[in-house]
């Protein structure tokens, strides 16, 4: 197992609920769920020959693909080389993380427009663009993830923080194919919620999200996941940062446990769950997906 299923029991107290796991993510020796499927689409491309890379992320995807090659150069694979483009206005907290990695084989530079870069830059034969919003290897990556989180005994629904989808789609699918009844309930944030909207008619918030992590509008997984969703009875949730800050709160309250804004969609999600009626005869599990 990669990272832990933590069980939490004084949270789930606090949320009159049977049980409650974490899936600690967040103690990814990558950083995060990104270190599950980001360095198995390059092993892949790798084994069809591929040896130049580009991604257009300022978070964890990016931190993934860093320390995946800096572990290849740590075990004498040569000649592979990725570069990370980022938007001019990111934080200066992410920036920092990732320009750690700068060398020789990792490349960080800065774009007006770095996914449309990315487009551009890609349609060279010999640079394999990373990203999971419309690449199904990526799918593939996140079933170890799916599979640690079923050894979680009575496992009846899991809650996720959501941008593309992918995350998700992969998770739902794994338990659809293995025959496992087991809901998934996707959170957004007041920013972004492209995925959710089909949920809710309730007026979303208009503010900018603290969880800045969540910033697909393209929705291209929308359809199959919206699907898996309803087949599983999982259901969609938008959180605003009041609820994402109150989340963070109680987790520390309760488990001693410091989450990150982006981890907290889950916990926030499970809140509004939880305060409209929903109830489970087994365990729940939000992800603490990190930073």
């Amino acid at each position: 197992m990669i990272t832990k299923n933590e069980e939490v029991p004084k949270l789930a107290e606090a949320f009159e609920m049977k049980s409650l796991y974490f899936k600690r993510e967040d103690l990814h020796p990558y950083g995060s769920h990104k270190g599950r499927s980001t360095p198995f689409m390059m092993n892949h491309y790798i084994k069809l020959g591929f040896k130049k890379f580009a991604i257009s992320s300022s978070g964890n995807a990016a931190l993934a693909a860093a320390h995946y090659v800096e572990h290849l150069n740590s075990i004498g694979v040569t000649g592979i080389s990725l570069e990370i483009l980022v938007g001019q206005h990111i934080k200066t907290k992410k920036l920092r993380k990732l320009e750690q990695f700068a060398s020789d084989s990792i490349r960080i530079t800065s774009h007006d427009r770095p996914l449309q870069t990315l487009f551009t830059i890609t349609k060279d034969p010999e640079i394999k663009g990373l990203r999971q919003s419309n690449d199904d290897v990526s799918l593939i990556g996140y079933e170890t993830l799916a599979a640690e989180l079923a050894q979680i005994p009575n496992l009846k629904a899991v809650f996720m923080g959501t941008s593309s989808g992918t995350t998700a789609q992969a998770l739902s699918q794994y338990f659809a194919d293995n025959g496992l009844k087991i809901e998934f309930h996707i959170v957004q944030t007041s920013s972004c919620h492209e995925l959710v909207n089909d949920f809710t008619n309730d007026p979303v918030i208009d503010e900018d999200s603290i969880a800045d992590a969540i910033v697909d509008r393209t929705a291209t997984r929308k359809n199959a996941l919206l699907k898996l969703i309803k087949e599983n009875g999982g259901n969609g949730w938008i959180a605003s940062n009041e609820q994402i800050l109150a989340a963070q709160e109680i987790t520390k309250k309760n488990t001693g446990i410091d989450i990150s804004t982006n981890s907290a969609l889950s916990v926030a999600g499970l809140m509004q769950a939880v305060y409209t009626g929903n109830i489970w005869d087994g365990a729940v599990a939000c992800i603490i997906c990190g930073d």
